[in-house]
């Protein structure tokens, strides 16, 4: 089941005349299976490539085509307006052009206008050749939107075009952009996913951890406007991603990370590995029984709470979890996730959310555990 993040949020999906328009009914779609309430607007362009009746269907409201007596860009994007942010998806150089110079010639332009006078949040999503997205005007003109605390979500330079930006990509900063952002201004690190240490040239010692509530905890921290960055091997939207494959060289790059700038919350969701084998030069020779010596590895989660003090978020996973938690917090952890090897690979289950005021139980998807593990962040 997909959260509500944007539960009753009335959403202004303003489309301009891209190719990528045709891409709108799957982010209206997208958007309202996150709880939003959506009101197209197309410019007469847009209207060439997708079917007004066409978003009518997708969104469940009628299409805006034109500014009339009503007023519709007042009603919606005009102060005390219904609201409560204005997505230009995709927009083209044209239309970037017009909003950063106050132009109003579509009613995409006027709603835009209205909204950044309204000071209503506005998204914008480029889309275009990407010759015309190198042209030094239209870097300023985008320049110019963030300068009005406009968020611009950057396109996917492919084929020669500047394509519109992943559907995910969109919806998460469309979250971002009407949360209250309650982490907005923090630094939080993430280590997320299993560790891989070397045995020989071909194997590998790991666990079942797929990085499944990493990734929650990471885009629900971006959702509420913290500066995200993660550590692990794979790659997660917006956030700064940095690739660490074994439990050295995620030591290496969240100690890097600390004495960049410091953590303000460290987040230790990654299954990191309590032993490295020594290696085996080659490969070791199959059909025959093997034995591995296991050195122990440092605790990287003591150390980053030793030398930064953040505001630490620890996991602990064992069959009698809840038993060591109480371990964690007398370390210095704020609060301590204890959950079974059960949940390992698993969409969700239960978590027992411990800190110095009580032990919350939470069962649930791990993206709803996620939800509850920030509300609990002091």
């Amino acid at each position: 089941m997909t959260i509500q993040t944007l539960e009753g949020k009335e959403i202004v999906l303003a489309v301009t005349g891209s190719i990528a328009a045709v891409e709108t009914v799957r982010l209206a779609h997208e958007l309202r299976r996150r709880g939003a309430l959506i009101q197209a607007v197309l410019s007469a362009a847009a209207a060439r490539i997708v079917c007004p009746d066409t978003l009518t269907y997708a969104t469940g409201r009628p299409a805006i085509t034109a500014i009339s007596g009503l007023v519709e860009h007042v009603q919606w994007c005009g102060e005390g307006g219904r609201a409560d942010l204005l997505l230009i998806a995709p927009c083209t150089a044209n239309t970037i052009g017009k909003v950063a110079c106050g132009i109003d010639d579509t009613p995409v332009t006027t709603f835009a206008t209205t909204a950044l006078g309204s000071g209503l949040p506005v998204v914008v999503v480029p889309a275009m050749h990407e010759t015309m997205y190198r042209h030094r005007a239209v870097a300023e003109n985008l320049a110019r939107l963030a300068a009005f605390g406009v968020t611009v979500v950057p396109p996917r330079i492919e084929e020669g075009r500047a394509k519109i930006a992943e559907m995910d990509v969109i919806v998460l900063e469309t979250e971002r952009a009407v949360d209250e952002r309650p982490l907005a201004g923090r630094r939080v690190l993430v280590t997320s996913g299993p560790c891989r240490e070397t045995v020989d040239d071909v194997r590998v010692l790991t666990t079942r951890s797929t990085g499944r509530m990493g990734r929650a905890l990471a885009l629900e921290a971006y959702r509420r406007g913290a500066e995200v960055t993660v550590v692990h091997a794979d790659r997660f939207p917006c956030v700064r991603n940095v690739p660490a494959a074994s439990a050295a060289e995620l030591r290496e790059a969240v100690l890097a990370y600390g004495e960049a700038g410091g953590i303000d919350i460290y987040v230790s969701a990654a299954a990191i590995s309590d032993f490295a084998p020594e290696r085996f030069p080659g490969k070791l020779p199959s059909g025959a029984p093997a034995t591995l010596a296991l050195e122990p590895l440092p605790k990287v989660l003591d150390e980053v709470i030793a030398r930064y003090h953040p505001v630490t978020i620890a996991f602990k996973l064992a069959e009698d979890a809840d038993a060591q938690a109480g371990g964690l917090l007398e370390r210095g952890a704020a609060l301590v996730v204890a959950n079974t090897p059960e949940t390992m690979g698993a969409a969700g289950g239960i978590f027992a959310l411990h800190s110095p005021h009580g032990i919350r139980v939470v069962e649930a998807s791990k993206e709803e555990v996620a939800q509850a593990i920030w509300s609990s962040v002091p």
